[in-house]
């Protein structure tokens, strides 16, 4: 399965781990600094200190994630005909490439996705 690095509540994270607790997880290259994007974001909107987001990194590095390359002109097309983030679009083009479904909490994201003809586990927010 591809997953898409969501940040959200204590209930929603213990629902994610669940589901994906036996899984092999697949995401492209570049996660490792969407992660890291979005602990910088949070630590410039004072949403989280330093400290909570290394403890987060630890455990996100605790992840066994098999890191696949995707075809970047694909990616930047889908990013233009949704007029999306590329990170995104490098989510969606890993499930795409490499035929697996995507387990995302963004709403958005997973409608594209089933646009996309990409299959979506869904996690029904808390």
């Amino acid at each position: 399965m591809v997953i898409h690095p969501t940040f959200t509540n204590d209930a929603e994270k213990a629902k994610l781990i669940e589901m994906t607790k036996d899984a092999i997880v697949v995401a492209p290259a570049s996660i490792d600094w969407e992660v890291g994007n979005a602990f910088s974001a949070m630590l410039k909107r004072s949403r989280i200190d330093l400290q909570q987001a290394i403890e987060a990194i630890e455990v996100y590095q605790e992840i066994p994630l098999e890191i696949v390359e995707i075809d970047l002109k694909e990616a930047v097309r889908l990013a233009a005909k949704f007029n999306i983030y590329a990170y995104d679009a490098y989510i969606l083009q890993c499930a795409i490439e490499h035929r697996l479904p995507l387990i995302s909490l963004d709403k958005n994201l997973v409608e594209i996705a089933k646009r996309e003809g990409i299959q979506v586990i869904e996690v029904e927010p808390s």
